[in-house]
Formats: structure tokens, C-alpha cells, sequence
């Protein structure tokens, strides 16, 4: 199974207007602190790789999640690999990584506000030092037939898919 997902930078206020007006149903609005590990065996910069550990605190608590990302598999958007597990703690996950010799590159946080949106999930992320964008993301074996998919839910709200932003937030971070 493939994520595929379509980013570009965009004012929150118009897009919850057109998320609205289309329908869009409200999910959940999330905090993310994202610790991102290099590896010391491989150079995952050179690999389009990527493990993380994500701490995500929301009105049921707080949780935590790794996820590996594999290279991405597609020109025409961020579609890759993406495998991911819950953790009972963050930290210990952290500190298990870091005993091991992977060392921590760097910290990506957000807030994210999830909605529902014709069988994609439309995010609206605003990342610390970088902004506002929104991601329209769905996962699928089928990656042309999702990136299409995700570009016209981008028209429906307004936005223009040749805008998108195929750099992650951590590469954009470290740029």
C-alpha cells in the first residue's frame, strides 16, 4: 500500500470556506512534534528515506507512532511506502533509536485539522517556522488513479495543483 499526497502552500482561512462549502466533514484538530532519525548505516538524505517518531497530543491525550518512509515512488507527487506502528511512549521509542546509534536530524511540530472529503483526507497543516499548507492524502496500490484524484480534490477547493511542494516539512526545515 502506497501513500499518495499532494501538498501545497495555502491560506487556512479560504480553504475551510471552500472545505465547507463542498461538503467537507471536520474530523479532528491534532499537535504533532515529529523527531526525525538518521540512520548510521545508510544516509537516508541520499535515499529519500525517513524514520520519525511522532508525538501526536489531541483531546483524547497523548500517543505516539514510528513510521519509516520509504523512497518516493512517483514524479508527480510525494506517493512512497509508508509503514507505521503505535508505541506505548515516545521518549522510549526515542531513546530506544538513539541507543541503537540512529541519532536525531531534527524536529518538526504541527497543528493538523483533519477533514473527510470524498474518500480523501484534506489536512490543514500549520508548521512551526515554515506556515500553512494543505495536504490532500489517501492511500492506495493504485497511485495514478490517487494523484489524479487528489489534484481534482485541490481544483474543487480552489487551489492550484502545479503548486505543490513535493519537498517534505524536514527538508524544507533543513533548507
Amino acid at each position: 500500500m502506497y501513500e499518495v499526497e499532494v501538498k501545497v502552500p495555502a491560506d487556512h482561512g479560504d480553504v475551510r470556506d471552500a472545505l465547507e462549502s463542498v461538503g467537507a466533514e471536520a474530523e479532528r484538530t491534532v499537535e504533532q512534534v515529529d523527531t526525525y532519525y538518521d540512520a548510521p548505516h545508510r544516509d537516508f538524505a541520499e535515499t529519500d528515506e525517513a524514520l520519525r517518531v511522532r508525538r501526536v497530543t489531541d483531546a483524547d491525550g497523548e500517543r505516539a507512532r514510528i513510521t519509516y518512509k520509504g523512497p518516493k515512488i512517483d514524479a508527480e507527487s510525494k506517493a512512497r511506502e509508508e509503514i507505521e506502528t503505535g508505541v506505548a511512549d515516545g521518549a522510549d521509542a526515542s531513546a530506544i533509536f538513539e541507543g541503537v546509534g540512529f541519532t536525531p536530524a531534527a524536529t518538526v511540530e504541527k497543528t493538523r485539522t483533519y477533514y473527510a472529503y470524498d474518500d480523501y483526507t484534506v489536512v490543514l497543516d500549520d508548521v512551526t517556522g515554515l506556515g500553512q499548507f494543505v495536504e490532500v492524502e489517501r492511500e492506495s496500490e493504485d497511485v495514478d488513479t490517487a494523484r489524479e484524484g487528489a489534484f481534482d480534490v485541490l481544483r474543487r477547493l480552489g487551489l492550484d495543483p502545479t503548486e505543490q511542494i513535493r519537498t517534505s516539512y524536514l527538508g524544507l526545515l533543513l533548507d
